[in-house]
């Protein structure tokens, strides 16, 4: 049987660094491994509450988990399939992100270059439906495997079955912290399409002399761009981007811009606008701010970061001070990206 841990601190396990407690705790590399483990777990609490762990760089641990935490450590990548324009790449749920990056630019697959060193693992890309520099992980996808903890069969979702939104997806909604994502299968292109108008990737690529566009160029553009503006979790503890960037409608947007000359926005195909929440924040004050070991970016105010010891209802209520902030001088309501337990 795969064994049960007990009272495991979950302080390596969240790139955040928070110190927290997991009563149970379980590593799996397979299905057999993972079924073992809830079964134990079933038979020694009546308490069913499980929690699924990738790379820990999307949670806010507020307090001790007084239930089974699971880490996904299935491996493995592999082509499965090509047509004339396409190959389709499968990758465990429990590989790193960025190391599943390398191997695609490895093999000249287009695609995820602008998804370059975004932190976490390859199981948590389509549940958050990660996106950077103007690519979201959805145009890639194509199906995944998941586990249903309480039903114990795998199920396969297409790419409609997923209903992808901004950092959204039905694992985020519907079905929260009822499955196990397995592994997923992306859809890699031979030919590239580039996308660089986003951000400040074409000065980058001219700064790096960069004459014949190529993928391996743009993800390196990418990777200084996000190396030079957010820390690295092994230095500071952090996870990414803390609040979402928020919607609005034109109208609203109108009567901000007005008040404020300097709003950053983005027109959307929809009609609405998308505001910067980093701008937001940053214009509340909170830019660089740090109250103890919890804090904001001096860089970025998009990440909240732990300079050392801050507990996780420290970063949250900071989180929280600086939603009511941005409300109260914007009349904009920010949403939390990162998922706090």
């Amino acid at each position: 049987m795969n064994k049960l841990l007990q009272n495991i601190s979950l302080k390596n396990y969240n790139t955040f660094g928070i110190e927290a407690i997991a009563a149970y705790f379980a590593d799996f590399t397979d299905v057999s491994a993972l079924q073992q483990s809830i079964e134990s777990y079933n038979v020694e609490k009546q308490n069913k509450q499980m929690l699924v762990l990738g790379g820990g760089s999307n949670i806010l641990f507020t307090g001790n988990f007084n239930g089974l935490v699971l880490k996904n450590g299935i491996k493995g990548i592999e082509i499965i399939h090509e047509d004339e324009d396409h190959v389709y790449v499968k990758a465990g749920g429990g590989e790193n992100w960025h190391d599943f990056v390398k191997y695609c630019l490895g093999h000249s697959l287009a695609g995820v270059e602008n998804l370059s060193l975004i932190p976490g693992n390859v199981g948590a890309s389509p549940m958050q439906n990660i996106g950077a520099y103007g690519v979201e992980v959805k145009e890639v996808f194509h199906s995944l495997e998941a586990y249903h903890l309480h039903e114990k069969k795998i199920y396969t979702f297409s790419l409609n079955d997923c209903e992808f939104g901004y950092r959204e997806s039905i694992f985020k909604k519907k079905y929260k912290d009822q499955f196990v994502v397995l592994d997923v299968t992306f859809r890699m292109n031979k030919k590239p399409v580039y996308n660089i108008s986003y951000g400040a990737i074409t000065e980058e690529l001219n700064k790096m002399g960069i004459n014949e566009l190529n993928i391996i160029a743009i993800s390196q553009a990418v990777i200084n761009i996000r190396t030079s503006k957010l820390p690295d979790p092994k230095q500071i503890g952090n996870a990414g981007s803390f609040f979402k960037n928020p919607e609005i409608s034109n109208k609203q947007h109108d009567v901000l811009l007005k008040e404020f000359p300097g709003l950053i926005s983005f027109p959307l195909q929809n009609g609405n606008v998308k505001l910067a929440a980093g701008w937001l924040i940053e214009q509340c004050g909170y830019k660089g701010f740090r109250r103890g070991d919890a804090g904001v970016h001096n860089k970025q105010a998009l990440v909240l970061v732990n300079y050392g010891n801050a507990k996780g209802n420290e970063i949250a209520d900071l989180a929280s001070e600086i939603l009511q902030a941005v409300h109260k001088k914007f009349h904009v309501q920010l949403e939390r990206e990162v998922n706090m337990v």
